[in-house]
């Protein structure tokens, strides 16, 4: 059983008495609490009331933070023609179409989203057993011909895709231990806001169960998920 450090232990016990904050309470601590060398993420958790097992209650989308994740990702493009030319100019890491599906067929992963357009989804259909939930997805918004702006957003953080898990849980960076109070509150009233707009009609009883921030090398805080609601809403 591993032992937790001295820093930890101290954080952990300033937070037991946090345990069903408000939103901005809680981030406090955890940004004041992230003292590792580095610049630590801060991360979301949030159980929600569903059960991804049954395809009507499967949440998936994306969103857009207003201060990005702080975190830079490859974005590689399927695309033909003027629609390659135009990902390349929004700053596509790769643009392809049947070159870049061999790339990847012989296990190229260099990369941390994919996006493609409409038109050479046929193409690109042959990898789904390869890929799985990294395939361009119309939810996610990947499959699309406004590649400008997907791209540019996906590359300075600001878009981001959540998928809730067998669980039911939704995990999601909302920013860096760096940024500050104000634009870690924000980013996480975006998630909620987008995670409440996308509840299943299927879906009963309580929707958000649960709701935790930490920061990568931190202790949990349990956030009151009525104020987060509140606090999304507003």
């Amino acid at each position: 059983m591993s032992v937790r450090g001295k820093r930890y232990q101290e954080a952990a016990e300033k937070i037991k008495k946090l345990d069903g904050c408000d939103p901005v309470e809680a981030l406090t601590a955890v940004k004041e609490g992230a003292s590792a060398k580095f610049d630590e993420t801060v991360e979301a958790a949030i159980r929600l009331g569903v059960d991804p097992r049954h395809g009507d209650q499967m949440v998936r989308g994306t969103t857009s933070l207003p201060h990005g994740t702080g975190k830079a990702r490859r974005v590689a493009v399927f695309a033909k023609g003027e629609k390659a030319q135009q990902a390349t100019d929004a700053g596509a890491d790769v643009v392809g179409a049947e070159d870049l599906v061999k790339k990847i067929e012989g296990g190229w992963r260099e990369f941390d989203i994919l996006v493609a357009t409409p038109d050479v989804m046929s193409m690109v259909g042959k990898l789904g057993k390869i890929l799985g939930p990294k395939m361009p997805n119309p939810k996610a918004g990947t499959v699309t011909m406004d590649l400008d702006k997907v791209i540019r957003d996906i590359k300075s953080a600001a878009r981001v895709e959540y998928r809730v898990e067998k669980a039911g849980i939704i995990h999601m960076s909302i920013g860096k231990a760096s940024f500050s109070v104000e634009q870690l509150t924000e980013n996480f009233a975006a998630l909620v806001s987008a995670l409440l707009k996308a509840k299943p009609a299927a879906a009963k009883g309580r929707y958000l169960k649960r709701i935790t921030i930490s920061s990568t090398m931190g202790p949990g805080v349990d956030v009151d998920a009525q104020k987060a609601q509140a606090l999304a809403e507003r």
